[in-house]
């Protein structure tokens, strides 16, 4: 590896010219180079020792690349450019590790769904297939997911963010506290809880029996917490001005923060939403208590059992066969791609619906 460095020349006066005051520096290909062999001697040493797991290889790498960034660039570079590269050099790692095993799961996740997803698993149900044989779709978990989730949204999202705006906008005293403590206590609530509750409550007080929308009151007690807080700190960085330059003109302040406000934070307040909804699209637990599943299609969420998308995975794993395994991968890689579906709608609609800037 070649280093380059520079040497002082000075100046017929004796003073140092500016090429004295730069210091040697490791070539920029040189953190590459360090990745490559690092990686090589990590895969060596896994096979001289005999390691069966490949994570064990990649960690042993890190800590090479690492230790040798921080050699190289300490020997070269001195000891505070060295402590910079270590800092660079162990964010790298961390956003690997971070990176690796979810670019893993999603491998594996559309590798094995796709053996059985395609237009006849989404188009029919498990009504007259039995678990252990093949066939069979996902349909009736389909439309029992996009009915809850909706539902679900349309309990949460509207009382989350009429609470984050009194909260940024209004609030003031004890009630605003109090309210900011139970938001932050709701947040940390385990799934089970908020079915449970609903379980008490809908089910063994009041009578009712199973139903979407059972489950859909529990996932919105789960999702509003974070549209709560998603969208208080969306509002927060709204600045004061925009609020000031309105009023000055005389809008009322409910309409500065309909019309002001609201479409400068669309995008951060759209981003909450869909990471609430990704959070309880994937919840068990409360439609395992409340919604119960079942193998036939029911497009009412109001009255009796209704599937579900990850009910519908956990009962298929459930079954303990390879049909039912196969099912269970294609559903959960069709609740991915759902999701996705829903993040990229919903920040179109908020680049739409933005407040467009002039040159």
């Amino acid at each position: 590896m070649s280093i380059t460095t520079v040497k002082p020349t000075g100046t017929p006066g004796g003073k140092p010219s500016p090429s004295d005051l730069k210091a040697a520096r490791l070539p920029r290909w040189s953190p590459y180079v360090i990745a490559v062999g690092s990686l090589a001697v990590g895969c060596g040493i896994g096979l001289a020792a005999d390691l069966d797991s490949r994570m064990q290889w990649g960690l042993i790498a890190a800590i090479l690349f690492v230790g040798v960034s921080y050699f190289l660039s300490a020997t070269v570079e001195g000891g505070r450019q060295a402590k910079d590269r270590l800092a660079t050099s162990v964010v790298w790692v961390m956003f690997l590790l971070a990176v690796v095993p979810l670019a893993s799961l999603i491998y594996e996740t559309v590798k094995r769904g796709s053996k059985v997803l395609d237009g006849y698993f989404l188009t029919h149900s498990m009504g007259v297939v039995a678990d252990d044989e093949a066939g069979g779709g996902i349909y009736h978990a389909l439309i029992g997911t996009l009915e809850q989730v909706g539902l679900a949204c349309l309990i949460a999202v509207p009382i989350g963010l009429l609470t984050a705006i009194y909260l940024v906008e209004y609030g003031r005293g004890k009630l605003a506290k109090t309210v900011t403590f139970f938001v932050d206590v709701m947040t940390g609530i385990p799934s089970i809880v908020a079915g449970l509750f609903v379980l008490s409550f809908w089910i063994l007080m009041l009578g009712f029996g199973p139903s979407g929308w059972a489950g859909a009151m529990a996932l919105s007690i789960l999702m509003m917490p974070v549209v709560v807080r998603s969208t208080e700190e969306m509002l927060k960085l709204v600045p004061n001005e925009l609020r000031e330059a309105s009023l000055a003109l005389g809008v009322p302040k409910w309409r500065t923060i309909l019309k002001v406000v609201l479409p400068t934070a669309i995008g951060g307040i759209t981003t909450g939403v869909m990471l609430a909804v990704a959070r309880i699209a994937g919840e068990t637990a409360p439609v395992l208590l409340l919604v119960w599943g079942t193998p036939v299609i029911n497009s009412d969420p109001f009255k009796d059992a209704q599937a579900s998308l990850p009910l519908y995975i956990y009962q298929q794993y459930q079954s303990g066969n390879q049909v039912g395994y196969d099912r269970a991968w294609a559903a959960a890689l069709a609740l991915i791609v759902f999701i996705m579906i829903l993040n990229i709608v919903a920040r179109g609609i908020a680049r739409w619906k933005a407040p467009k800037t002039g040159r």
